[in-house]
């Protein structure tokens, strides 16, 4: 039997949506208030979880509170209070639209998770707007 575990977190972040190959005009066209060259931020909410089968030994899928260290170490401490273009290696060439912010926390937990158990990533960047990615 297959369950799902979830833990909530958050995280505080600006980045700008922007091409460097594209002219501002096509820029402004496409992101629009998201392409202000002096950035805005938003406080993301984030919900990971985990899929698998229950441990006959412990009742868990995974302990929560290790995933909860997990997101803490590998999410909201490289990307809390950060400007995502300028201070996250992973966005120097990747544009940090929510779709790419979700791929790149999955990638940074992937490894830590039980490869047997599924992987998933919502992320809100406002409480209308959100993003799912389950790898």
């Amino acid at each position: 039997m297959k369950v799902k575990v979830s833990r909530k977190a958050n995280f505080n972040a600006a980045h700008r949506l922007h091409r460097p190959d594209w002219d501002e005009q096509k820029n402004q066209a496409i992101f629009g208030k998201c392409n202000n060259p002096r950035y805005h931020g938003h406080n993301y909410d984030l919900i990971v979880s985990i899929t698998g089968e229950i441990d006959q030994e412990t009742g868990f899928v995974m302990d929560l509170k290790v995933l909860k260290d997990l997101i803490k170490e590998h999410v909201e401490e490289a990307l809390d209070h950060k400007n995502l273009n300028a201070d996250v290696p992973e966005f120097k060439e990747l544009n940090p639209t929510a779709e790419n912010i979700a791929v790149v926390i999955w990638n940074k937990l992937r490894p830590y998770i039980d490869q047997a158990n599924e992987l998933e990533v919502v992320l809100y960047e406002t409480p209308r707007n959100f993003v799912t990615y389950s790898g």
